[in-house]
This record gives structure tokens, C-alpha cells and sequence, in this order.
């Protein structure tokens, strides 16, 4: 008998959480507190690897073709611009891009794919208590109307976000300090004379105000307010202290605006969970760990969380590995968050100096660096976070020094393959959720796949043989080695071909001694 999975929260995380566990027939149930879905969302940016992400649980449908492309970035203080990006200029030779795109919309997509696959969300329905033992966890629900039901599930994952009651509930600290104590925020229409396809920044005084362009004629502004400023403001007091600041900064008039959209305020904290998992209780996402929204990284790693912690679940859910797998997830996750939360605090620091010294070396030495196309690169590879791996993690401890090429634990590169019927497909867009296996022959490739079904189950993999690469842009490994990807895209194996070595590998993460 297969686990039931509570999933508590619809967001980005829990929705792609949920996606993935149902193409793999594992019974899954969503809640949300919320009484709808939302309309307007904080987050706007979708980074490569969260496009990677949807794409390979076949939900990323035509976000990049509704998407807008946020190319250039200009950081004024007063009248002067002390920089100016092109964004993606220096790495127009990738792939993929980062899309400017509402989580609203991210959320939107993620919906249709889970009503597609069967799953639905149940609304205005929160976790108002959980209590675990060793087989199962008994949830507390609580509908709007205060109704209560109790039911039994066989995990429980808060993807709950930052003032997440099932971490709570978990007795999980989360601690951390705040970053920004205070941010006021207004989408309007309006017709502005800004570069529509990006962003501009003032940083005088050691306070960000920016704009961002959205479609439809909409930009987005937010501002820090000053600290005496009273709590609890209303939507229309928020517009009049966002938009009397804009027109101060920008010399734009209030008049030009044709209407008010949202408005809202939010603060900025740095927070990562003590642990990621207790017992029968996980959380991901902003459940797990809070940051600085600078180079949108909040939404793409709750995505990367997702499908991290997704096909270990299924695999723990079906019988065919250990509740220890879980661990890993913990193991492989919470370090990559622990380096987000220090890069976008550290960028924060840099951009929005409060001594003069600071704001010295800011304008001296790091705005002339960042203006290097070379450094834009580190930077926007760095953000993508395609670069991500879990080599030296607790899946991947070897580093296998002597092999060129990606390695255990690496992201596997998105290359063109053939299928089993002969047609051409991308790497991720094959994935859906499944373990690939991948070999120049197909005999070779059809042998391994088959010993690896053997131990994840026939249904979970999948045999492809790489398209042969144009001189010059060579996969990167030896093309007599046979690979292992796992359903995040990550290398789990790698070696001459050897079905029982790679049955041993299996052997040794589903089942450790």
C-alpha cells in the first residue's frame, strides 16, 4: 500500500511538490488557508533552473512565450546612474533565460498541470494541528467556518511559507534576523517614460526605491519607508507614501497613473530552519528558508526543493527505498539555502550601503567589477543557479577527481536524445519525473535501464541515447561511459557500461546499510 502525502500550502513549492508525486500515482492531498487563489504576487522572477524544474514535470506550458525579459538594470543615486546592466548580454550563448514572469502566473500554470493529472486543491482549509508516531500523522484541518477534521496521512510537508504553521506544529526553529525592516509595495498602470524591458533603481540615502516594468503597461515600485513611519497602514496610504516617493526620486508626476492595482507591505528577514525534516514532517520552500528577494532566488529554490524532496518521496512512498532517503534531502538542500541566504544578504549589504565607507567601496570597487561582461557572466550563472551540484554530498561523496566531465552529484547538461521510437527530445523535457538512463548504444543503454527498473521500479525509467554533438560543442564526457540522471536532472551514476555496478549504486542509496 502506498503512503498518503498532506501537502499544507498551494503555492509554487507545494503545487510542484504535488504535481510531481502524482504522475507517479501517489495519493496526494493539497491545502491551502487562503480562500482562493491568489491574484497578485512579491515574486516576479523565474530563474533558468525553475524553468528547468516545471519543464521537466511537463508544466512549464507557454510561460516563456508570455513572459517578459527583464534585459536591462540602471542604479541611480540622485540624478547620476552609477550602473548599468544589459542583463543576459553576457550569456545569450545559454539556453535558457530568466523570465520576468508573476509567481501568480507560475502558480497558475502549476494548477492546470496538477487538475490535469487528476489532483485539485482543497481552499480555505489550514493545518491546525498535527501528531505523529511512527506509522502515520494524525491532521488537524480547520475549514473558514471553523469546522474541524481529523485525518490520517503518511507524510505531512509544509510548503506552508514563512510563518508556516506545520513547522510549528514540528516544534522546528527558524532562526535569523531581518535584512530590510520594511517595504512598500504598488503595481500601476501607467504610461512611464522607463525602458520597458527592465528596471530602474535609486539608492540614494542608503534607500532603494525601483521600478520594474511589467506587461500590460504595469510597473511595479517599492520602496523602504522611513522607520518612523506607523504600522498598519492602509492600501491607500501605502499608494501615497509609494507613489509621493517615486515622483521625488523620478521627477514623474502622480498624474501619469491610471490606476492602482495592489498595494501592500512586507519585511525582509534572513531565516533557515533548524532542520528540514522531523519524523513524518517535512517542510520546503519559505517554510524551510527566507531571504532577500535580490536575483529572485526565493520561488527557484522552493522549486529546487520540490523536486528534490519529490522523487525521494515517491521512492519511500512505493516500498522501493528506506525513510533514511529522506535524510539526503535535508543533506543536499539545506546547504545550497545556507549559500543563498549569505549571497543575496551580502548583495543587499553592497547595494544599499549605510556608511559612507561602504557606499566608498561600493562606487570605487565593486561597480566598476560588476560592469566587466566577464563578472555579469559569474553573476548571472550564479543567479540561474544551473550551476548548482551535490558533489560531496550525502548521494555523491566521491568527487571521482580524475573525470572530465560532469560528475556525480552535477547538473546534467540539457542535450538533444533520441527515444526509444527514434524521435529527438531535450534531456528535462524527457524527464517527467523519471530516472534516465543514458548510453551511446541502445542495447547498452536499454540493458542498464532495465536493472535500474528493477530496484526504482519499470514506470520510473527511461532509456535515451544522446544525439551526436556538432564539432567544437562535445557533451563533455567520455561517450564510452554510460550515466545515470536522476529526476531532478542531477547525475546519480556514472561508468563503463556495467548494469550490476549500477544496480550496486542503487542498492547502496535506496537501501543503506
Amino acid at each position: 500500500m502506498i503512503d498518503t502525502v498532506l501537502i499544507a500550502g498551494a503555492g509554487p513549492t507545494g503545487l510542484a511538490l504535488a504535481v510531481h508525486l502524482t504522475l507517479h500515482d501517489v495519493p496526494v492531498r493539497v491545502v491551502d488557508a487562503a480562500p482562493a487563489p491568489a491574484t497578485t504576487s512579491r515574486a516576479l522572477g523565474l530563474q533558468p533552473r525553475g524553468a528547468e524544474v516545471l519543464e521537466r514535470i511537463g508544466a512549464l506550458g507557454d510561460l516563456p512565450e508570455r513572459s517578459q525579459r527583464s534585459l536591462h538594470m540602471s542604479y541611480n543615486e540622485g540624478s547620476r546612474t552609477v550602473l548599468r546592466l544589459q542583463v543576459g548580454q553576457a550569456v545569450m550563448d545559454q539556453p535558457k533565460q530568466a523570465l520576468l514572469v508573476s509567481q501568480a502566473e507560475v502558480e497558475g500554470v502549476l494548477r492546470r498541470r496538477l487538475l490535469e493529472l487528476g489532483g485539485d486543491v482543497e481552499w480555505g482549509t489550514r493545518v491546525a494541528g498535527a501528531r505523529q508516531d511512527g506509522e502515520a500523522v494524525t491532521v488537524t484541518l480547520q475549514t473558514g467556518d471553523g469546522a474541524e477534521q481529523r485525518t490520517g496521512t503518511g507524510w505531512l510537508v509544509g510548503c506552508d511559507g514563512a510563518h508556516s504553521a506545520v513547522r510549528k506544529l514540528a516544534g522546528i526553529a527558524f532562526p535569523g534576523r531581518a535584512l530590510i525592516e520594511r517595504l512598500l509595495m504598488v503595481d500601476v498602470r501607467a504610461r512611464w517614460p522607463f525602458d520597458r524591458n527592465g528596471s530602474t533603481t535609486w539608492m540614494d540615502a542608503g534607500h532603494m526605491l525601483s521600478v520594474t516594468a511589467l506587461p500590460d503597461d504595469t510597473w511595479r515600485v517599492f520602496t523602504e519607508p522611513p522607520a518612523d513611519l506607523p504600522d498598519e497602514l492602509s492600501e491607500s496610504e501605502i499608494t501615497d507614501r509609494v507613489l509621493e516617493e517615486f515622483a521625488r526620486r523620478s521627477g514623474v508626476g502622480r498624474d501619469t497613473v491610471e490606476e492602482v492595482r495592489w498595494a501592500s507591505e512586507f519585511r525582509i528577514h534572513r531565516r533557515l530552519a533548524e532542520t528540514y525534516r522531523r519524523g513524518r514532517i517535512l517542510i520546503a520552500g519559505d517554510a524551510a528558508h527566507i531571504q532577500s528577494p535580490t536575483g529572485g532566488q526565493g520561488q527557484n529554490t522552493g522549486l529546487g526543493d520540490a523536486e528534490n524532496l519529490a522523487w525521494k518521496l515517491v521512492l519511500v512512498t512505493r516500498g522501493r527505498a528506506d525513510r533514511r532517503l529522506l535524510d539526503t534531502y535535508e543533506g543536499e538542500r539545506r546547504p545550497l539555502a545556507r549559500n543563498v541566504l549569505r549571497a543575496t544578504s551580502t548583495a543587499v549589504g553592497i547595494m544599499l550601503p549605510d556608511t559612507q565607507w561602504k557606499r566608498l567601496l561600493r562606487d570605487k570597487m565593486v561597480l566598476p567589477a560588476v560592469r566587466l561582461q566577464a563578472v555579469q557572466r559569474r553573476l548571472w550563472l550564479a543567479a540561474s543557479q544551473l550551476g548548482i551540484s551535490y558533489r560531496g554530498g550525502p548521494l555523491a561523496p566521491e568527487t571521482h577527481w580524475w573525470t572530465s566531465g560532469p560528475r556525480p552529484g552535477d547538473r546534467m547538461p540539457d542535450i538533444r536524445c533520441l527515444d526509444a521510437a527514434g524521435g529527438e527530445v531535450t534531456l528535462h523535457a524527457a524527464v517527467l519525473g523519471r530516472w534516465v538512463v543514458l548510453a551511446a548504444d541502445r542495447r547498452v543503454a536499454d540493458r542498464h535501464a532495465e536493472a535500474a527498473g528493477a530496484r526504482l521500479g519499470a514506470g520510473l525509467v527511461t532509456a535515451l541515447v544522446p544525439v551526436p554533438a556538432a564539432p567544437g560543442r562535445e557533451h563533455g564526457w567520455d561517450p564510452r561511459d554510460v550515466v545515470l540522471v536522476r529526476p531532478d536532472g542531477h547525475i546519480g551514476w556514472r561508468g563503463r557500461p556495467a548494469p550490476d555496478r549500477l544496480a550496486a549504486w542503487l542498492d547502496q542509496v535506496l537501501w543503506p546499510a
